[in-house]
């Protein structure tokens, strides 16, 4: 039964059930209103029960997919004629009792002006339920997977490479500007429905069965992508949730993501992935990395830093093992095979790596950045491999996003302080000193850098600032607080 496919004909007649009971992002927040969109974002489902009792074809498919109710079955005919058996059939949907019900979510959803619908296992935890998840359970559209969309680079490429697909988002994302999508996965189930997802929204796309580059061997792409299974456990497969455990030890299949990852890809490609590291006693999380990445041009950040005890509690309670009877002795073996490692904290962040020449730019950065972030990403590339060896012949301009804070007693002579704030990308701030503010002001592409240095060591009566200087306005540079 579970490995039938969706028939081109139940695909055209999804959509257009979907499409005439206008069950679509925009629908349901119209049907449900902000408060009940609010609590059903909380997973709470009572308001959004309330505003669906009409019993038209939109309340049975919110009830069913999103509220995780049981519908009578003379509505389900209704919202989908003559399919409810097929539905049935495919594990779609479910027989409970006198009534149907969703045995797989699916949920609208939307970008921009893009419109889907994504096919993935039911959401865990309604209403404070909680169970167990399956260990070949397919998580649907969850943060991580949209932190990795928007920290996509925006380019149009010929093949695109997505490891790891689950419900098939990132590969969703892609489809309008790649022209061949691979998407790969170890789990059956994801792929089956990764596949269904893909009809129903009509995309083409090149699903195969395999861990890492195994499926694509010999093979080369433009850009990949992964949301791996990056968790660090033990590795006991009778435990494991195969959407985000391996039998990998440690942080291994992310190192050997991203150390594999130059010989799948084409000059000048991108690999993309979000991680999980770890921080070994005696070692810096940096070094680590830099070792997985060699010679190649790779920024990793570090968005999140939790001690063991934090990071099994994490895990336990995304598993649903919170409050069950095997949760201490879980607990427990945990910690003790992360101290065993010799690991003292778990980094979490994502590792950028471009295919052409360079080196590994490592950092912390828990702050708030500006979203999607993936354009900003292609820019700081750009600038890093474009920066010449030179920069005193440059002509150089202020972003339009920044500003300059000063603070001191009022009065002096000078600010105490001065910090120069970028409102977006990675909105950074750099606190710098009177001379170096004074050259970011006269940056307006008249002069050139060396000639606002020599004005300024003129104007200060100081030896000249080249040496001191340069490095400040060529991290300026590669931040983009100034521009070429």
């Amino acid at each position: 039964m579970e490995e039938q496919e969706l028939a081109a004909g139940l695909v055209d007649r999804l959509r257009a059930a979907f499409e005439a009971a206008a069950y679509t992002v925009e629908g349901v927040a119209a049907r449900l209103d902000v408060s009940a969109n609010n609590a059903l974002a909380r997973n709470e489902t009572t308001l959004a029960f309330q505003r669906t009792a009409a019993g038209d074809s939109l309340d049975t498919m919110i009830r069913l997919f999103l509220l995780q109710r049981a519908v009578p079955r003379d509505l389900v005919e209704k919202a989908f004629p003559g399919d409810t058996t097929q539905l049935l059939a495919l594990g779609i949907l479910r027989e409970a009792g006198h009534q149907v019900a969703a045995a797989l979510d699916v949920r609208p959803y939307a970008e921009d002006d893009r419109h889907w619908w994504v096919i993935a296992d039911l959401t865990p935890g309604l209403d404070g339920r909680r169970e167990p998840m399956r260990p070949d359970y397919v998580l649907g559209i969850a943060p991580a997977s949209l932190s990795l969309v928007k920290l996509t680079v925006p380019i149009k490429a010929e093949k695109a490479l997505d490891i790891g697909t689950g419900c098939g988002i990132q590969a969703l994302h892609l489809a309008d500007r790649v022209g061949h999508i691979v998407a790969t996965d170890v789990n059956p189930r994801a792929l089956r429905l990764t596949r269904w997802t893909a009809a129903l929204n009509r995309v083409d796309l090149d699903v195969r069965d395999g861990s890492l580059y195994e499926p694509v061997a010999g093979e080369q792409f433009d850009l990949i992508v992964s949301n791996p299974p990056y968790v660090i456990a033990p590795p006991a497969a009778d435990a494991r949730l195969t959407y985000r455990e391996t039998g990998f030890a440690g942080d291994a299949v992310v190192e050997q993501l991203v150390r594999q990852a130059p010989q799948h890809l084409t000059d000048g490609g991108w690999c993309q992935l979000l991680a999980n590291w770890t921080c070994v006693r005696g070692q810096d999380w940096r070094e680590r990395i830099a070792g997985w990445t060699g010679d190649r041009s790779s920024w990793a950040v570090q968005r999140e830093q939790l001690d063991p005890a934090e990071y099994v509690e994490l895990w336990l309670r995304d598993a649903g093992l919170q409050g069950r009877p095997e949760y201490t002795s879980r607990y427990d073996a945990w910690l003790r095979w992360l101290d065993e490692q010799q690991v003292e904290a778990i980094g979490m962040g994502w590792i950028n790596l471009h295919n052409v020449a360079g080196s590994l730019d490592a950092e912390e950065w828990p702050y708030e950045i500006e979203q999607p972030i993936g354009p900003h990403v292609l820019d700081r590339f750009e600038r890093i491999e474009g920066l010449p060896a030179d920069l005193t012949g440059l002509y150089l301009t202020m972003a339009d996003d920044l500003v300059q804070e000063t603070a001191g007693q009022p009065g002096a002579e000078d600010p105490a302080t001065i910090v120069l704030r970028r409102q977006r990308g990675m909105r950074r701030a750099e606190q710098v000193d009177t001379v170096l503010a004074g050259f970011v002001g006269a940056c307006d592409g008249e002069l050139t850098v060396g000639q606002i240095l020599d004005a300024l060591a003129s104007l200060l009566e100081r030896e000249d600032l080249h040496a001191d200087y340069l490095p400040k306005i060529a991290n300026l540079v590669t931040e983009g607080f100034l521009t070429a």
